[in-house]
């Protein structure tokens, strides 16, 4: 198991990008333990691809690389890949939306307006990614319910396009997570795993990430379902510290872009949430210094590195 880069926050929006660069998370990982590094990069050039590449080896790890869907110029995107691939990426991890469906839109008709514009980009990258033998995860970011996802991925039917899976997120779109998981793991590249916190409030939950072990996941079989889907998959962990999210689910506005979905759905979420209190408070970032925010992640991190060894056989 390797890391992803929001295991540490503290480092990724502290720097000019926002995002935290594999070469500098692969140090990271070096330190605590892990097998890998799952980040971003802000240099897209060839002298950044071979020094990445050197130190991968080195360390005999693995890279994963997140970037964006094309833009207004594809050429952009194709020179994104062919520096993933001379970093030696083995997959990409990209996001059709960078916020959350339910934050974002308060109607039905812009959330389709959306769609159609996600749509637009991942067909003008499929070719792309098909002429470099690149895979591209399209990550399940609080955006895509699980079955539209899937019929998504049934559209293009490119064996270069699958799925980032991350296996917490559909809880926030009332998805089950297990669900989520055996629907998606066929399809899967790579994987942002993680363990969730929930707790009920009076606009509906609270949703955080905890330690592996600590939440509610059914870990274990997660592990075992994807390993049996693609055995070659890289875990990585996203043990994000951060104040709980708030997911209005009881709200008008969070369900102005769900119009296809049932009572049931929401009925079997709060069920849910209300079978897993949790027996710790949820983690917060409220008034910590960068310094006490680092030592918290490090903290978390490395307890869930444990965890992954001892329980679920995820060597480092």
């Amino acid at each position: 198991m390797g890391l992803s880069a929001d295991s540490f926050q503290s480092i990724r929006f502290s720097s000019p990008h926002r995002l935290l660069e594999v070469d500098r998370l692969m140090a990271l990982a070096a330190s605590v333990g892990a097998a890998g590094a799952h980040g971003g990069m802000t240099e897209i050039d060839f002298d950044w691809a071979r020094r990445t590449r050197r130190m991968k080896e080195e360390l005999d790890m693995y890279v994963e690389i997140q970037t964006f869907l094309p833009r207004e110029d594809p050429a952009v995107f194709e020179h994104a890949v062919k520096v993933a691939k001379e970093a030696g990426a083995s997959s990409l991890r990209v996001v059709c939306l960078l916020g959350r469906r339910y934050e974002m839109f308060d109607s039905l008709a812009a959330w389709k307006d959306a769609v159609a514009g996600f749509h637009r980009q991942i067909e003008t990258a499929v070719p792309i990614v098909e002429r470099h033998k690149m895979r591209l995860g399209i990550e399940n970011h609080k955006d895509w319910r699980v079955d539209e996802q899937v019929k998504l991925l049934e559209q293009y039917s490119s064996e270069y396009v699958g799925v980032s899976l991350d296996t917490g997120n559909n809880l926030s779109v009332l998805d089950d997570p297990m669900e989520t998981v055996e629907k998606l793991a066929p399809y899967t590249f790579n994987v942002h795993f993680k363990d969730m916190g929930v707790e009920e409030t009076p606009t509906g939950f609270h949703l955080s990430e905890v330690p592996l072990g600590d939440g509610m996941l059914d870990l274990k079989r997660m592990v075992e379902t994807i390993q049996r889907a693609r055995p070659d998959v890289h875990f990585s962990l996203e043990m994000i510290t951060r104040d709980p999210l708030n997911v209005p689910c009881v709200t008008d506005r969070y369900w102005s872009t769900f119009g296809d979905v049932c009572g049931l759905a929401l009925a079997q979420t709060l069920q849910r949430v209300r079978a897993h209190c949790p027996s710790r408070p949820l983690p917060t970032i409220a008034g910590l210094s960068f310094d006490e925010r680092y030592a918290l992640e490090r903290t978390l991190v490395t307890r869930s590195i444990d965890y992954a060894r001892e329980h679920l056989g995820l060597g480092v």
